[in-house]
């Protein structure tokens, strides 16, 4: 039986997830479910598009719903709503925040017997992965993680929601001193400000104050307020000529320690070179749908992360054709 899909939300992250569907052998995608107008969204694939007001009453026909919101103001109020209803899956990225959301999402799916996890993607996500890996082989370490150069789409969408700004991008750019140490297992003591640089590319409205919009952008906690930031006003055609892409990626480094005295080092590197971000991220988003659909197959309810689901559970090939293959 096909795992049936719905997508909450119709922007980059919702066009990755369609098309991540149509590459997944198990699972179907019911419909786009959308704000807009649904007569004014064509989908890539001929998904058919709803409006959001609908979802409840497809409620039968949905077994997993894919929230592609953002995470500054969207998915707080998003998924732990659609986690009465649905089993969820959304790549919600603000990490400060992760612990209320997942009590948040966790409060409404338990008690509806669903199943929801929350920040999926690459990181938090894949990353979070190598972090926990690592640590548990080398405990007498430090962990790393460089992000970029690459457009970040939640830092992106949070300056898109300042008054006064048409459109922006976001790229974060790794310190290259800062991740050259590390990768020699020198074991530096980094702030945030050392690892990496933000730089935004923004498109004001006409007559907006840019000075406030610059000082909104670089005093923004979470986002910006602890990094050196540059932010260059420009057109929306140049932001388009230039700035069109999505690409990322970074690095996850453990350098650790091993023997009587730690005499031996050894570094971990796992590492992500992205042309679409938002792309990669809808894959991913996909394979843990379909871990949330195992799951709650299972009898296994409430609001997991990435942490807490069998590397197993993601793939569509069976158990034991893994096991021959990978092992």
């Amino acid at each position: 039986m096909s795992i049936r899909v719905g997508i909450y939300g119709y922007g980059n992250l919702g066009r990755g997830v369609e098309l991540a569907l149509k590459n997944s052998p198990d699972m179907t995608a019911v419909g786009v479910f959308t704000r807009r107008n649904p007569d004014s969204v064509q989908t890539l694939t001929g998904v058919p598009v709803y409006s959001v007001n609908e979802m409840e009453n497809k409620k039968d026909e949905i077994d997993v719903m894919v929230l592609c919101g953002g995470s500054s103001t969207d998915l707080p109020q998003q998924t732990p709503t659609l986690a009465q209803h649905f089993n969820v899956v959304d790549s919600f990225d603000t990490h400060a925040k992760i612990p209320q959301h997942l009590k948040n999402v966790e409060a409404a799916a338990l008690p509806n017997k669903k199943t929801a996890i929350i920040s999926v993607g690459w990181d938090p996500g894949m990353f979070s992965l190598a972090r926990m890996y690592s640590g548990a082989i080398l405990p007498q370490g430090k962990d790393y993680t460089f992000w970029g150069k690459g457009v970040s789409q939640g830092h992106s969408d949070a300056i898109r929601r300042i008054e006064g700004v048409a459109d922006a991008k976001q790229y974060t750019i790794p310190v290259e001193s800062a991740l050259q140490a590390v990768r020699k297992g020198e074991n530096p003591n980094l702030s945030v400000r050392e690892k990496h640089t933000r730089e935004c590319f923004v498109v004001a409205k006409e007559g907006a104050d840019l000075a406030r919009i610059e000082n909104e952008i670089k005093t923004m906690p979470n986002y910006f307020a602890d990094y050196d930031t540059t932010v260059h006003f420009i057109s929306q055609e140049e932001l388009n000529e230039k700035h069109g892409g999505l690409p990322h990626g970074g690095v996850v480094i453990r350098s650790g320690v091993t023997g009587k005295n730690g005499e031996h080092k050894h570094v971990i590197e796992y590492s992500l070179k992205l042309d679409s971000n938002a792309e990669f991220t809808a894959s991913v988003l996909v394979a843990y749908a379909r871990a949330a659909y195992r799951l709650n197959k299972e009898g296994v309810f409430g609001c997991k992360t990435v942490l807490d689901v069998p590397p197993v559970y993601l793939s569509f090939e069976d158990r034991e054709d893994l096991l021959a293959k990978l092992l």
